[in-house]
């Protein structure tokens, strides 16, 4: 029985008016949202793959990031559509958990994408950056731009319990060289450095918002983390606001064109760049030979990650602006 909402609505008219191909292998894949160019990139890579492979690729998401219920019906309407595979950017690490194991009892292949689950080994396989060697990038190369100078951190976080968020957040202070909790852990370190720590959600007005009220605590803030591009956009917007932004350092993790374009305009000092295109086709790749072969894969597997930075400090391997355009995602 699919839940009677909107967005059930929406998933269930795209399962029920699209006809298969006899033996043609079916795919879904739900992401976060439908509006954040990474998922819209990662739709593209998965359409491409697909379209190559021959399969017939199902597409949904929940409206907002932390959408599980939407997440949820979008997963129940695809296995009712013959979907023996479906790839998920989870957006509650461990409430999208039952579901997963009921589409799996089903013979369904689980496979997470830039997310993991928590615990991580409740998908067959995940897909996805490095997330704590990205933060461990950006951490680097923040200390070795600042030249000694005492450190005054602000970090504008995903949200808690996260897991994406928390190692992000705590490769960085391991890059930093601060103490940091190791990359297993879903909680956020804590140092004397860190002078702010407040929740983004990812979102540029929240990330303005979080910038604002950590300023009343930090005025004198030389570092900012944030757990992606939009948040730092809004970091910067907040800097700005109060004539502060020449004097501080902003890092983040995602590689998008608008926010390589930012790291080119110096809103960005540096960003871990990641390959949404490439997890979303790997995961088309994985779900056509299991319709073949009935094989499955599992374990996790690096789909890479680059330190993009306007200028180079030593020590740090870091590509260029044009190296970052050249492989970012979203508009040009």
């Amino acid at each position: 029985m699919f839940k009677k909402t909107p967005f059930a609505a929406a998933a269930l008219m795209l399962a029920v008016g699209t006809s298969f191909a006899a033996g043609e292998p079916v795919i879904g894949l739900i992401t976060k949202t439908e509006t954040n160019p990474f998922f819209v990139k990662m739709k593209e890579g998965a359409s491409a793959a697909a379209k190559a492979k021959g399969a017939k690729l199902l597409s949904g998401a929940g409206k907002t990031d932390g959408d599980n219920a939407g997440q949820v019906t979008a997963m129940e309407n695809m296995i009712a559509a013959g979907a023996k595979t479906i790839l998920i950017t989870p957006s509650d690490s461990k409430a999208i958990i039952p579901s997963i194991k009921k589409a799996q009892e089903k013979g369904v292949m689980i496979i997470a994408l830039d997310s993991p689950t928590d615990p991580a080994d409740a998908t067959d396989a995940l897909f996805a950056t490095d997330n704590y060697k990205a933060g461990v990038l950006i951490g680097q190369y923040a200390k070795a731009a600042l030249g000694g100078k005492p450190a005054k951190i602000v970090t504008l976080d995903l949200f808690p319990g996260h897991p994406v968020g928390a190692q992000r957040h705590n490769g960085f202070l391991k890059g930093f060289g601060l103490t940091a909790p190791d990359a297993k852990s879903n909680e956020l370190g804590t140092d004397a450095a860190v002078v702010c720590m407040a929740d983004s959600f990812g979102d540029r007005a929240k990330g303005q918002t979080a910038m604002e009220n950590c300023l009343q605590k930090a005025p004198d803030v030389n570092i900012v983390y944030t757990i992606n591009e939009p948040a730092a956009a809004g970091a910067y917007n907040a800097l700005k606001r109060a004539g502060k932004e020449k004097g501080v350092i902003i890092v983040s993790v995602d590689g998008g064109c608008e926010g390589i374009e930012n790291v080119g305009k110096g809103v960005i000092a540096a960003t871990s760049q990641q390959y949404p295109l490439k997890m979303a086709s790997m995961g088309v790749e994985a779900g056509v030979e299991y319709a073949k072969s009935g094989k499955k894969v599992s374990g996790y597997t690096d789909t890479g990650v680059t330190l993009i930075a306007a200028k180079a400090v030593a020590g740090v391997d870091s590509k260029d602006v044009k190296t970052g355009t050249s492989l970012c995602w979203g508009k040009k």
